[in-house]
C-alpha cells in the first residue's frame, strides 16, 4: 500500500505503475469501442442499435460478450 506524501507533485497514477487490472480495463475499453463501432455500422434498425449500444455501455464486459454472440450480425445465427 502506498503512503501519502504531502510533498509529492506527481499523482501516483502518472508514475508508470501498470497493473493487471489496468491492462484488463484497457482491453475491455477497446473491445467496447470496437463493438459500438460495429453496432453503428450494422444494418440493424436505429432502435436496435440504440439498445445494443446501451447494453455495451451499461454492462461493459458482459455486454460486449453478449453482443459478440447475439448482437446485430452476431455469430449466433
Amino acid at each position: 500500500m502506498r503512503t501519502l506524501n504531502p510533498h509529492q507533485t506527481t499523482p501516483h497514477f502518472l508514475e508508470g505503475d501498470v497493473t493487471m487490472e489496468g491492462i484488463l480495463a484497457a482491453l475491455v475499453f477497446i473491445a467496447d469501442i470496437y463493438a459500438i463501432i460495429k453496432i453503428i455500422q450494422s444494418s440493424a434498425s436505429g432502435l436496435q442499435k440504440l439498445i445494443w449500444v446501451l447494453v455495451v455501455l451499461v454492462f461493459p464486459l458482459i455486454g460486449v460478450i453478449i453482443w459478440f454472440f447475439a448482437g446485430p450480425g452476431g455469430k449466433g445465427g
